[in-house]
């Protein structure tokens, strides 16, 4: 035996005897084999490609037993890395590819699917300090959904995004407090709930996990406190309300807000958990034309990689943006991910393509902006705001006794004219305010109440998104009818101007609205939580009416891709070019490249429900809505491209909820034989995305009147009759169904 062999099997064998192997001796999967020597002549073995089994030692000291072809591991096999790293899985020339084990010479374990060398699908890493992380995973980092235990107790399960929680999840700690919400780069960040293990909870907005804006914080006897939230002393207010148990009269309450963040939010810290201090990609090799491992990484050199990591981290100490945005582009901020404890994951460069990223596809997935222009003083609609919120509040607050879902007739009666006036100096009814003089009008107050009782609304919190001290947000441009749209600061409320004819088409309508909504919990149909009417004073005596809408896009993912969806084809093509689409972008049907594929339950709960709304649609007479749809891609390119999914369905078939939020589907990319309109839908091509989808039927509130009828027979003479929007309404919900029932499809 050489003297070079004998000297790596004296290393094979110290390792063997310590004290982390002895422990897995069980696990070890090195049979006692006869050892060939690179240099021993091997011609008696296949080299034509063909796979057959063999036992190696290279000259770097690593070992190799399994599956072998064109001089590199392809097949099942065991790599010992001299350094005591294991890999016992699937190969592909010479790449960890398929499903396998990973160990560390620690006792962490990597047990999952491997792509390319990176661990990449569903896994579970196991780490020394009994650090447990079960989800999914893209280029190395935790990304998808998953659950990770930390070593002190504290649990996590929801969604990663590049190694980190983000999105919507769930953190229990030790001593069993724990918050259910958004979350941005493991911080608590959005909407959220935090409750302690004392029964008592907060509900609010949170930024860089702290409580930030409006927000109310319970105690276990039911009396609570609704204010805006801020760590700066100075900036928080808000007021105290007793429980029902207490007096019915308002009490001086001793409490300083700011205990919640001193006291309260002490034992809530994140874990940060357990590094990974290196990856199997890491340790990949290229191979020589004599079956020899090289020192070259995959993608690139190790050293290039590292200068890499150490460019972006540099970057991200320079600039806080670089973790301020959920982008997918840019290097600094994954490399940034990487260097914090959290960021288990390395990412490949951005000139590094990912070997599922699709060919036909040219969607670029641009990073996420946020709509609208918040209404600060001075813009022309200040006080309408002022007022509207006013109005709100002495909506929402006025005193009412419980509310029965059997309502009378009566309390649809639109003749019931409730006006308010809102004095600036103040009323017996009304507090003094800043705005001008106003008048407000209440329409059915009893019938939205209830409403708002069905879809489950809290009271208090839907004072706060709308009343609450952050201003509202005016989308840029008003819509094709001339409305003008206004969000929530929290994204959870749209406020639609409104004409008076499609006041009167909701009121009357209201009586067969609340009966279909209270019927049918799945409906698709806008859900509608408060009409109303602000007169303003002066000569014109100008009114303004509008309604209070549920905002189907607050979401605790981005929205990639949105739709605006008929069922017709004149006119219905977004005229921008790819890079100005954004996730604001509103696309129509003929933009529209994709079908998507729905898991078995919840495709037939979905025909079901269109079928049901859009008969109460067309016995009402209504025309023109469409089904507004959003689009997450699951899986994106560090270039920002949707990345193909290569499982042959990753839907969750346990996941329900809501029809229409948070639905898992397959989107799969079609294209059309010609850009003319003639062909609505495109033909598949078998690219599939993983994606999740929100979706909803809006804008009901157009009937059949004589402007339409018009304008169809207008349009008739110059288009064909079936291609324009303004039909019927039984021809419109009949080709409204068609349609979606081609977009949409059983995940077979």
């Amino acid at each position: 035996m050489s003297k070079e062999l004998g000297g790596i099997l004296k290393v094979f064998g110290q390792l063997r005897k310590s004290k982390v192997l002895k422990k897995k001796r069980t696990n070890m999967f090195f049979a006692p084999m006869s050892v060939a020597h690179v240099d021993d002549d091997d011609d008696d073995l296949p080299n034509n490609g063909e796979v057959h089994h063999v036992e190696k030692v290279f000259r770097n000291g690593d070992m190799y037993t399994g599956e072998w072809a064109n001089e590199c591991p392809h097949g099942h096999g065991k790599y010992l890395w001299k350094d005591g790293c294991m890999y016992v899985g699937e190969w592909e020339k010479g790449r960890t590819n398929g499903r396998g084990k990973f160990t560390w010479p620690s006792g962490s374990t990597y047990d999952g699917e491997f792509k390319n060398g990176y661990m990449d699908g569903e896994g579970t890493y196991t780490g020394s300090s009994n650090d447990i992380y079960k989800g999914s995973w893209v280029y190395n980092m935790k990304q998808g959904k998953g659950a990770r235990s930390y070593p002190n107790g504290d649990h996590y399960a929801g969604e990663w995004h590049h190694g980190r929680p983000n999105g919507q999840g769930r953190y229990q700690w030790h001593n069993r407090n724990h918050y259910i919400g958004q979350w941005r780069h493991r911080k608590m960040n959005g909407n959220g709930t935090m409750v302690w293990a004392n029964g008592n909870r907060f509900d609010g907005c949170w930024e860089d996990g702290l409580p930030k804006g409006n927000g109310t914080f319970r105690w276990a006897d039911g009396s609570f406190y609704v204010g805006v939230w801020s760590k700066n002393a100075k900036e928080p207010s808000g007021a105290y309300y007793p429980s029902y148990s207490q007096s019915g009269n308002f009490v001086d309450f001793d409490w300083d807000p700011q205990e919640l963040y001193v006291v309260h939010l002490q034992d809530c810290k994140v874990s940060r958990g357990e590094r990974i201090s290196v990856y199997p990609s890491e340790k990949m090799f290229e191979w020589s034309r004599e079956g020899e491992p090289q020192k070259q990484a995959m993608p690139r050199t190790s050293k290039q990689m590292n200068e890499r990591r150490h460019i972006g981290w540099r970057q991200s100490m320079d600039s806080e943006s670089d973790l301020g945005s959920d982008s997918t582009n840019g290097s600094s901020q994954l490399a940034s991910a990487k260097k914090e404890d959290e960021g288990d994951g390395i990412s490949p460069s951005t000139d590094i393509g990912s070997p599922n990223e699709s060919k036909l596809h040219h969607v670029i997935i641009q990073p996420p902006k946020r709509q609208g222009h918040s209404i600060s003083r001075g813009h022309k609609n200040y006080e309408l705001m002022l007022n509207l919120q006013l109005g709100i509040r002495h909506s929402v607050g006025r005193p009412a006794p419980a509310t029965s879902l059997n309502l009378r007739s009566t309390a649809f009666d639109t003749r019931d004219k409730l006006w308010t006036k809102f004095p600036p100096e103040g009323s017996k009814h009304t507090p003094p305010h800043h705005s001008c003089e106003f008048k407000w009008k209440d329409y059915c107050p009893l019938v939205f109440r209830t409403l708002r009782k069905l879809f489950k609304v809290d009271p208090a919190d839907y004072m706060i998104s709308i009343c609450g001290d952050d201003a509202l947000r005016e989308l840029s441009s008003p819509g094709k009818s001339g409305s003008f749209f206004y969000l929530t600061n929290d994204d959870k409320y749209m406020i639609k101007t409104l004409k008076k004819a499609e006041v009167k088409v909701l009121l009357r309508m209201l009586p067969a609205y609340y009966n279909h909504v209270r019927t049918f919990e799945n409906t698709l149909v806008t859900k509608f939580y408060g009409l109303h009417c602000v007169k303003m004073t002066g000569p014109t005596q100008k009114k303004v009416r509008f309604v209070i809408m549920g905002n189907l896009f607050c979401t605790s993912v981005d929205i990639h891709r949105r739709f605006d969806l008929k069922g017709s084809s004149l006119g219905r093509l977004t005229d921008k070019p790819e890079s100005q689409i954004d996730s604001t972008t509103t696309l129509k049907d003929l933009d529209l490249n994709y079908i998507f594929r729905l898991q078995k339950s919840w495709f037939q709960e979905f025909c079901s429900q269109v079928d049901r709304d859009s008969d109460f649609l067309e016995h009402e007479r209504i025309m023109d809505y469409s089904l507004l749809l959003g689009i997450h891609f699951r899986k994106v390119t560090p270039r920002g491209a949707p990345i193909i999914s290569v499982a042959t369905s990753n839907i969750d078939s346990d996941s329900r909820g809501a029809l229409g939020i948070n639905i898992p589907a397959r989107a799969e990319l079609t294209v059309r034989k010609s850009l003319s309109e003639a062909q609505l839908v495109g033909e598949p091509t078998g690219e599939c995305y993983d994606v999740i989808l929100y979706f909803g039927i809006i804008d009901i509130l157009q009937d059949y009147d004589i402007s339409k009828k018009l304008e169809h027979a207008y349009k008739s003479f110059q288009y064909d009759p079936t291609s324009i929007s303004a039909v019927d309404p039984r021809q419109y919900s009949r080709r409204f169904r068609d349609f979606i029932f081609r977009i949409f499809t059983d995940d077979t």
